[in-house]
């Protein structure tokens, strides 16, 4: 068993809106490892980045994503930084991995102040461009496709993976 796609990309490129779209498009399950990581734990992910620091979140974030890719088989969104995990990286191979890519006009208008997103502390702006510049190689990298979200609708993007993929078939 394993995903029919998993979503990657930073917060505010859509992945939880159009996983959720294309999921219900192909009458499947979604996933969001964020979600799987804050019920895991009980509290939420700004809480175990400020109690227990950031390389513990990657560390519970992998143990999700592994869980995720061995037991589910619809849409899968990870987390902005999943990728950064070089275990969670090597857990994706095999995988049809889906980047959204956000540029950083839209990224800041999507993510608002980041309220509950404890990468931005401070300029949201600054530090989502420094978070697009130093993940984008990574998404890249990992990614078995990558679709351009900019200046486009859930369903717009939700179209393009569904062509990409050859529609709901596996």
């Amino acid at each position: 068993m394993s995903p029919r796609v998993v979503l990657i990309g930073p917060m505010g490129s859509g992945k939880t809106t159009v996983a959720t779209l294309l999921a219900d498009r192909w009458g499947v399950p979604v996933r969001d490892t964020d979600h799987d990581v804050e019920a895991g734990e009980g509290r939420e992910i700004s809480e175990i980045f400020v109690d227990d620091g950031e390389a513990r979140f990657r560390e519970l974030e992998r143990a999700a994503v592994s869980t995720a890719l061995a037991e589910h088989d619809g849409v899968l969104a990870l987390g902005g930084g999943a990728v950064l995990d070089e275990g969670t990286r090597t857990l994706l191979d095999g995988h049809t991995v889906v980047f959204l890519r956000v540029g950083l006009s839209d990224a800041v208008k999507r993510v608002g102040l980041g309220v509950g997103r404890p990468l931005l502390l401070g300029n949201v702006r600054a530090r989502i461009k420094a978070l697009l510049d130093e993940r984008t190689p990574v998404y890249e990298a990992v990614a078995t496709h990558s679709v351009v979200t900019d200046g486009r609708s859930p369903d717009e993007i939700a179209d393009e993976i569904e062509a990409l993929l050859g529609g709901a078939a596996r």
